[in-house]
């Protein structure tokens, strides 16, 4: 005779089934966490790849503007700028001789509308960044007519030109345009020297009433100049640059005729 307690026999086959069950759960659940571990583990490789591919796409630099490719290029360009940058209408800037590096800053603020112009949005919003290097190469290979200062202005706008105005917080647009209006290509200081006096004063006046080309603080400098001068100092500057120009066979020498 045997002692046995009584329901001694579903309570141990009871354990045994829990038993079984948490076994093949802990199975199936390691089963299922494999594929998300290998996912898991596959977005960093994933990343890395991408990351690895960057300099495959970088190899696809950008060349030094070509001006003769720009010049099928910037056939467009010339309905309003001349076909050798040097626009009849004085509503439309000369881009004769001026520098590629600035063309391209301009074409590139127009086409993320950083710098609004409804016609230029449409004008350089199918350009490439190459397209762009080309038509400024083409351009800043021309040469600029000179243009004629009025003689009523001259001694102001050379004064502002030259030597700025202390009394107002102005100073000489040469620091930065250079002596001859030529400009500073490093600096991406534009060319000045010819430039129609109606769209320097046109631009000086949006500058002074709140207009910028863009956020960073290279793009600050003109409007907060611009906001100190009144009307007659832009009309005077205007026009002495326009009749700005390297005089013949003096290098660095200027004059305003």
């Amino acid at each position: 005779m045997s002692f046995r307690p009584a329901g001694f026999r579903p309570a141990v086959v009871g354990y045994a089934v829990a038993l079984v069950f948490a076994l093949s759960s802990s199975v199936v659940f390691a089963q299922e966490a494999k594929p998300a571990a290998a996912a898991t583990a596959a977005q960093p490789a994933a990343a890395a790849s991408a990351e690895q591919a960057k300099p495959a796409e970088a190899t696809a630099a950008v060349k030094p503007g070509d001006a003769a490719a720009g010049a099928g290029k910037a056939a467009a360009c010339g309905a309003c700028h001349g076909m050798d940058g040097n626009s009849s209408d004085a509503q439309y800037p000369k881009l004769a001789g001026q520098q590629e590096s600035y063309i391209v800053r301009q074409l590139t603020s127009f086409k993320g509308s950083k710098r609004q112009n409804p016609i230029m949005l449409g004008m350089a919003t199918p350009l490439s960044e190459q397209d762009m290097h080309d038509i400024g190469a083409y351009f800043a290979s021309k040469a600029s007519l000179p243009g004629v200062a009025d003689q009523a202005l001259v001694e102001r706008g050379e004064q502002l030109y030259r030597q700025g105005d202390t009394t107002k917080g102005v100073p000489a647009c040469m620091a930065c345009h250079s002596i001859d209006g030529r400009g500073n290509p490093g600096a991406i200081y534009p060319q000045l020297a010819s430039q129609h006096a109606q769209y320097i004063e046109a631009t000086l006046k949006s500058w002074h009433d709140g207009t910028t080309w863009g956020d960073d603080a290279h793009a600050q400098i003109m409007p907060g100049i611009a906001k100190k001068l009144d009307a007659k100092d832009i009309a005077a500057v205007a026009s002495y640059i326009e009749g700005l120009h390297a005089a013949e066979g003096a290098s660095g020498a200027a004059a305003a005729k």
